[in-house]
């Protein structure tokens, strides 16, 4: 089956490409509750000293700049920002602004740059949502989750349906682009009662829909209560018929899929995360930010310190809160390249020589079955073809 996991965070290595804008990412990692199924770099929430966040932050960013300043220009500068968690809606409005404010003194913000929030309707109330975007943001992300009280029960979810409900319309009044998340696959979740939501989330003219299978991660709550003999999911083959179902009902309501878990009209794609899946480079700072820059012609991937205590000393011993710097090795560039670009519908361009490393025998069975299609080095996966993609993949890779 396919991977569920959450998309709004720096995925695998990709190629060096110098053809795309970059990106920022800023991890916020607090949370009122840590949800059971998640495996994110995120910590309760307690009392916080703002103007030393803002600080710290300020300054990891000054020192990244530096760091990659034959990539961040003005005639290069970024073309999305997405802040993301944990809960970046309990973040303080102004050190967003702060942060927003430093780039667009320096010009390295361009116009029209795709600046995006991750939100709990728990703490995305009116207020809140209204002075984040007045501090700059301008696509908010609401994780809604579930759309029934069992589900958000199941999930360990603390906000309501009715809060739920009640952030998306704020959000909608607010913010030129929203999206929602949802997971599918919860224990007993029927069908029926998907095919319900998705027609009455589908009714609200949102533009962009994420959609995600409920997969159990190791070191999550749900792995250990898995491991105790609880059963949490869906099995396979349900999950499957909750996939088919799931790209039916959105493509009907204008929201086909562009990546195996993301659905949107034409145009509303999330900028930010398609830089990810494709070949571009980003920033990241915060507790357990990664970022990924081309510099003299090498890759490297950025990762600072995940707990949040550890980062802020580190910062505050050297401006910066880095943990380890890796340099991607070229063998490494066709597996994550194929691991991130089959799961876009747009599929994943390779190099004759990259193709011929592939186990062509296992290929041309899987486009005899019409799992893959391949066009002048143009690789996709069918929508079969991403039910079965962690299968394709193993397979691919000799």
């Amino acid at each position: 089956m396919l991977s569920g996991a959450e998309l709004n965070r720096p995925a695998g290595q990709q190629a060096a490409c110098t053809d795309r804008k970059p990106g920022l990412y800023v991890h916020w990692p607090f949370c009122e509750s840590k949800c059971p199924y998640c495996d994110f770099n995120s910590h309760l929430a307690g009392a916080l000293d703002n103007e030393l966040w803002k600080r710290a932050l300020l300054a990891e960013l000054d020192w990244m700049l530096a760091r990659a300043e034959s990539l961040i220009s003005r005639q290069q500068p970024f073309a999305t920002v997405f802040f993301g968690g944990g809960t970046p809606s309990l973040m303080p409005p102004d050190i967003i602004a702060a942060l927003l404010g430093r780039l667009d003194q320096q010009g390295l913000l361009a116009s029209g740059a795709e600046i995006t929030a991750e939100a709990n309707p728990g703490s995305a109330d009116r207020a809140q949502l209204a002075a984040m975007q007045a501090a700059g943001i301008n696509r908010l992300s609401l994780g809604l989750q579930a759309l029934q009280p069992e589900g958000l029960t199941q999930l360990g979810r603390i906000h309501s349906v009715a809060d739920g409900w009640a952030a998306l319309e704020t959000a909608q009044k607010l913010f030129g682009a929203v999206s929602a998340d949802l997971i599918y696959g919860w224990r007993g979740q029927s069908l029926a009662g998907w095919q319900d939501d998705l027609a009455r989330i589908g009714q609200l003219g949102l533009t962009h829909l994420s959609a995600y299978q409920l997969t159990i991660e190791p070191g999550t709550v749900f792995a250990t209560r898995t491991r105790q003999g609880e059963v949490l999911a869906a099995e396979e083959d349900l999950m499957a018929d909750f996939y088919e179902l799931t790209q039916a009902c959105l493509a009907a309501a204008g929201l086909p899929a562009y990546e195996i878990s993301n659905h949107a009209a034409a145009g509303a794609e999330c900028r930010h995360n398609l830089n990810y899946w494709r070949c571009g480079d980003w920033l990241g700072i915060g507790p357990g930010a990664v970022g990924r820059i081309s510099l003299a012609g090498q890759r490297l991937e950025m990762k600072t310190r995940r707990s949040p205590q550890g980062w802020l000393d580190a910062v505050a011993r050297h401006g910066h809160g880095l943990d380890t710097q890796t340099i991607q090795q070229p063998e490494e560039d066709l597996t994550e390249r194929l691991m991130m670009g089959l799961r876009l519908a747009e599929g994943v361009q390779l190099s004759p020589q990259q193709a011929a490393q592939l186990d062509q025998q296992q290929l041309a069975s899987f486009l005899t079955e019409g799992w893959l299609t391949e066009a002048a080095g143009q690789l996709t996966a069918s929508q079969a073809g991403w039910l079965r993609l962690d299968h394709l993949l193993a397979r691919l890779l000799p």
